[in-house]
């Protein structure tokens, strides 16, 4: 039996990080966390009025998630945070060097479509367009898989854990 991976779930707003997230944790038997619990409140404030965050807002946030991330090595668990940059994940990595990343992909209306649906969360629609502008895919060299998001909910985390699985 191979050792649990410590996943992280990334992905622009609105595409499912926070249900895909416990949804394939409880698939691989491992905790969730949800990286948005590890944003400072001046982060959350920052957001919550529809501005961007800076790099120097997101480093704690990412060496939080990075120091869990860590914590979890060789038990397994899933994280969700968006991961957006190369530099993001760099970060992550440094802290944690095992992570795996679960890009979940998918169409800019799609998204836009769920995020003005959804109820209780600070993220505006109107930074979406900075959030693909932000945004570079995973790359050759770095663990991971892309997930398209159409489709219910079980149906992404099922593609999430058989492409998981299929990882060397």
């Amino acid at each position: 039996m191979s050792t649990p991976k410590v996943v992280v779930v990334m992905g622009v707003a609105g595409t499912g990080k926070t249900t895909i997230g416990p949804l394939l944790a409880a698939r691989l038997g491992v905790p969730y966390a949800e990286g948005d619990d590890f944003h400072p409140p001046a982060n959350i404030a920052k957001m919550s009025a529809g501005t961007a965050l800076t790099d120097d807002d997101r480093w704690p946030w990412l060496d939080a998630i990075g120091s869990w991330a860590h914590g979890r090595a060789g038990l397994g668990g899933v994280v969700s945070c968006s991961a957006l940059k190369r530099s993001y994940r760099d970060r992550l990595r440094a802290e944690a060097p095992g992570v795996v990343f679960v890009h979940l992909a998918g169409d800019r209306a799609l998204i836009e479509d769920r995020m003005s649906h959804r109820q209780g969360h600070f993220m505006p629609t109107a930074l979406l367009d900075s959030q693909f502008a932000t945004l570079q895919p995973l790359q050759e060299d770095e663990a991971g898989v892309a997930v398209d998001v159409s489709g219910s909910p079980e149906e992404i985390t099922a593609r999430a854990a058989k492409a998981l699985a299929e990882l060397p």
